[in-house]
């Protein structure tokens, strides 16, 4: 995951767009920073609360990425809910507010996750991308299933070894930058 992250990062994103190409560099960077802190530290990494945020910033460049290749309007301003998302889910992580943080976080990446999930589906249905596009769907997907398997292990909800956390993680990790690099690898 890490080196194909890095590769995505080397390669400068994709797209024409200055905003694609920062958005989607951005989003593999943080992977590459995240892959080498889990295997420098440990999964014990993952309990830092700055995680949450800093895990915000990869849906949230991906679909910025996604955003301003379809359209130049809505490219500015979804990247302003980009910005106001990130600095909300910030303040109500460290301020620690306990309604308005996982309100503001399921907003966030539900609005992030969606886009990934429905833009390049209606990219190739729409005949303006290749059909191997809609792998990056394929990729958002795993990407939400890992979140929603992190965070009902985290709220207790399913109870998770340890064990099976230092293969599910990676592997979810792994198959979301393939997925994702397949679809990009189009364009």
């Amino acid at each position: 995951m890490v080196l194909l992250s890095s590769y995505q990062v080397i390669i400068g994103g994709h797209g024409i767009k200055q905003i694609t190409i920062w958005a989607y560099t951005i989003g593999f960077g943080i992977l590459v920073i995240a892959g080498l802190l889990m295997i420098i530290m440990g999964f014990e990494i993952l309990d830092n609360p700055l995680v949450v945020f800093i895990s915000s910033i990869i849906p949230l460049s991906i679909a910025t990425g996604l955003v301003s290749q379809l359209s130049d309007t809505f490219s500015f301003v979804y990247l302003i809910f980009a910005i106001i998302g990130l600095v909300l889910i910030l303040i109500t992580r460290t301020m620690q507010i306990s309604i308005l943080g996982p309100i503001t976080l399921a907003i966030v990446h539900g609005v992030s996750g969606l886009s990934i999930l429905i833009i390049p589906i209606y990219l190739v249905i729409g005949g303006n991308a290749q059909p191997l596009f809609v792998t990056i769907s394929v990729g958002g997907a795993l990407m939400g299933l890992g979140g929603i398997i992190i965070l009902l292990n985290e709220t207790k909800k399913i109870s998770i070894p340890a064990e099976s956390k230092a293969i599910l993680l990676p592997g979810f990790l792994l198959l979301t930058t393939i997925f994702l690099s397949l679809g990009l690898s189009v364009i």
